[in-house]
């Protein structure tokens, strides 16, 4: 029964965050130039339909499946991507073979936006001038993204075509630039159109054996988006060619070296080209200073993201976590399969097993993300439920007993009153808990103060980082002050109970 209640209200959850089947949704991926582009593209399609943007979802797999489940209609993708990640090719395809796979998937890639971001390595003005030379040079030190270490059309075959023998370390793009520059790395991937190239005097190494295919900017999105959306999905199509590499590298660089908002670039961009829109021209200026990203006009939005998570998930996890307790508790053999299940369960990464829940659940978003913090708060819940139940007196059970009350009828009556501080101990540790862990949820789309993270990490930028975590920190601490007084009241009320004849 608890099952089929936890399961009904995670797809109520669901069905209310994925409704508006009349948004055109628009997703990226966790870098400066797909925020950008995503941005374009809402702005492009927002005087002619309702559209949202879903930023910064994560890598090529995460975005796809929000693609596939319907999550979202479209998003920016490059034909190398499709080609050699998507549909696994071995080989280049041609473009009329990519889409008639893709139609089997209900899927189309169109609108060429007018510029090729293909990948490369770089490393300091000092250092080599072809890919070629760095088997030769087997100390230098790899840092490179954790997506292009595992893509097919990235280090894995990198590797092979050149005799590579370096080990590389992962490392997120947006710190790669200033980690090669301190002299802690040697060798970084990076995108042709990022405007820190130049920035940081780098030396693009020249792919001296052909491996890196072309990746001209295009879109991917659902065959019925442009059924459902056609005025939309015609202005969208005018986008085709209209993009330039030296455009895009001047985007970047507003947002990277500039500090401008996603959103006024695009704005900005979308103007000069004579297709601005009220949208583009009433983008609000990112204030500078950590100050100003703190309080901007999100802070509301992703507070009541957050707080909505937490209080979601905390609440299911009681649901679940107190039951289990119980069981623990009164049935001894048992105890050690639960109480070891759902410490198992804690350890699993938080992005691990976010990886897992999309394709299980065949969606992103608010779903997935309340199942990961369910599980990461059953653990104190469970724990101190069993612990609780374990200390009431044994002599109080059997007057209990002695008074004629049934096994539930104690448990109801005596045990669950006398063991709620102790359980209010662990619901407090499992909800200051998820508040830290609700960050994650911004990963897959699900919004909260992790939205600033991301984009902050995307960035390399402190203040957004910090805009980001301080809030979060903030309520973490007035969620424990609250439950901190909840536990006073609930016990000064249990001694009263006791002292009283």
């Amino acid at each position: 029964m608890v099952r089929r209640w936890w399961l009904a209200a995670l797809l109520c959850a669901a069905t209310v965050a994925h409704a508006a089947g009349d948004t055109l949704h628009v997703g990226s991926k966790r870098f400066t130039e797909s925020y950008i582009l995503g941005e374009l593209l809402t702005q492009t399609a927002a005087p002619h339909a309702k559209a949202e943007h879903l930023q910064g979802l994560g890598n090529t797999a995460i975005v796809l499946a929000a693609l596939q489940a319907g999550r979202i209609d479209v998003y920016p993708e490059y034909l190398g991507t499709i080609d050699l990640e998507i549909l696994k090719h071995q080989q280049p395809a041609s473009l009329e073979q990519m889409r008639k796979e893709l139609a089997a998937m209900g899927l189309g890639v169109a609108v060429p936006l007018g510029f090729n971001n293909t990948y490369a390595l770089a490393m300091r003005a000092d250092g080599l001038h072809k890919l070629s030379e760095l088997a030769a040079q087997p100390s230098l030190r790899f840092g490179l993204s954790h997506e292009f270490i595992g893509r097919a059309d990235g280090w894995p075959g990198l590797a092979v075509r050149y005799g590579l023998k370096q080990r590389p370390e992962g490392l997120d793009h947006g710190i790669a630039y200033e980690a090669l520059q301190q002299k802690q790395v040697d060798v970084i991937d990076i995108y042709s159109t990022d405007a820190k190239i130049k920035q940081y005097g780098l030396r693009v190494l020249d792919d001296d054996r052909g491996y890196f295919p072309r990746y001209d900017a295009v879109l991917l999105y659902r065959l019925d988006a442009a059924q459902r959306f056609p005025q939309a999905w015609q202005a969208i199509s005018r986008l085709e060619g209209r993009i330039s590499a030296a455009d895009m590298i001047a985007m970047n660089a507003a947002a990277e070296i500039d500090g401008q908002g996603f959103s006024r670039i695009a704005g900005d961009w979308l103007a000069r080209h004579g297709q601005g829109t009220a949208v583009g021209a009433a983008a609000p200026a990112v204030r500078d200073g950590l100050f100003g990203k703190l309080f901007d006009q999100n802070l509301g939005r992703l507070t009541r993201q957050h707080i909505a998570l937490v209080l979601m998930a905390v609440a299911l996890a009681c649901v679940v976590g107190v039951p289990l307790g119980v069981l623990a508790a009164t049935r001894p053999r048992l105890r050690q399969v639960v109480l070891g299940l759902t410490g198992v369960l804690q350890t699993v990464p938080s992005l691990a097993l976010l990886a897992l829940l999309i394709p299980l659940l065949g969606m992103i978003g608010t779903a997935p993300a309340l199942v990961a913090l369910v599980v990461y708060a059953l653990l104190p819940i469970v724990r101190n439920t069993c612990t609780g139940l374990l200390q009431v007196p044994a002599g109080l059970k059997l007057a209990a007993q002695a008074l004629g009350l049934r096994r539930w009828q104690r448990l109801w009556h005596v045990d669950l009153p006398l063991a709620l501080p102790v359980i209010l101990a662990g619901v407090k540790t499992a909800a200051v808990m998820s508040v830290g862990t609700a960050t994650i949820a911004a990963f897959i789309g699900a919004g909260g103060y992790g939205e600033r993270i991301t984009i902050g990490l995307a960035l390399n930028d402190n203040d957004m980082l910090l805009a980001g975590a301080i809030p979060a920190a903030l309520l973490a601490l007035v969620t424990q002050g609250l439950f901190e007084l909840l536990e006073r009241t609930v016990t000064n009320r249990h001694r009263l109970s006791v002292k009283s004849p």
